[in-house]
């Protein structure tokens, strides 16, 4: 992966979770050094001259949320037509990642398919206007599943992805909380779409893994109360994944289709 990526740029795009997958290849690659400036991160494998970055915007377009650090925001706004805003940072990448979902499930007053389309034209009309298909190559991760109801997978209702040690065994398993219709609208723009943009499909496996969550192991913002102490499913992250883990899974997906496309 490093010889493909002697004296190129690799870039991430997008949320939290594709941060997550951008932390997974940085660990898979082990390069030397970090630097982070406002919303950019980059990794640098001095030796072959090449970096692995990860740019933070959630929604694609600009939005109030755009704060690398600051985010969580109940009344989210973005602003339409605005993608070259962030656009600008991942120009000359050689490789790029796109992801963008949960950000869009709430807070907006926009039906949630109508703006997602949006953000998915704005996205490829972006990539054709500044990007190479001769040289670039751009992808785009479908939604990352949630396992915030245990009742999806006939566990105790009201429940989560707490003390989950086991993936789910049904083969036909799809989570309330991925919406299908998000991955029609992502089929119907695609199919459009003038810029070969390579969809990497990682719903449905990630679907089974409800036991690959970092649960109650991550960072706490603010410290917890008793309440929540004496019930750990109440602050489980049943969203975020821990690593090493299935964005492993993810990234060597992407590596096959990177080299045989």
């Amino acid at each position: 992966m490093l010889e493909t990526l002697r004296g190129k740029r690799m870039m991430y795009v997008g949320d939290s979770l594709n941060r997550g997958q951008f932390t997974s290849m940085v660990c898979l690659l082990h390069p030397k050094s970090m630097q982070t400036s406002g919303s950019l991160t980059v990794f640098t494998a001095k030796d072959y001259n090449a970096t692995v970055e990860f740019y933070w915007a959630p929604f694609l377009l600009e939005s109030n949320s755009d704060d690398a650090v600051v985010h969580r925001i109940s009344d989210r706004v973005v602003r339409r037509g605005s993608i070259n805003v962030h656009g600008r940072h991942w120009k000359g990448a050689d490789v790029v990642v796109f992801n963008t979902y949960l950000w869009w499930m709430t807070g907006l007053t926009m039906k949630t398919e109508d703006a997602y389309g949006m953000a998915m034209r704005s996205m490829m009309r972006w990539a054709r206007k500044n990007m190479d298909p001769r040289t670039t190559r751009v992808f785009f991760t479908s939604m990352s599943p949630t396992h915030g109801k245990s009742g999806d997978w006939g566990g105790e209702p009201g429940r989560n992805c707490y003390n989950e040690t086991a993936p789910i065994n049904n083969a036909t398993y799809w989570g309330s909380d991925s919406r299908r219709s998000i991955m029609r609208v992502i089929g119907e723009e695609f199919g459009k779409s003038k810029y070969p943009v390579t969809f990497l499909n990682i719903t449905q496996l990630s679907n089974y893994r409800k036991d690959a969550h970092t649960s109650i192991y991550k960072k706490q913002w603010n410290p917890l109360t008793a309440e929540q102490l004496a019930d750990p499913a109440s602050y489980a992250d049943c969203v975020h994944w821990c690593l090493p883990g299935l964005q492993d899974t993810w990234n060597e997906l992407l590596f096959a289709k990177l080299f045989y496309p």
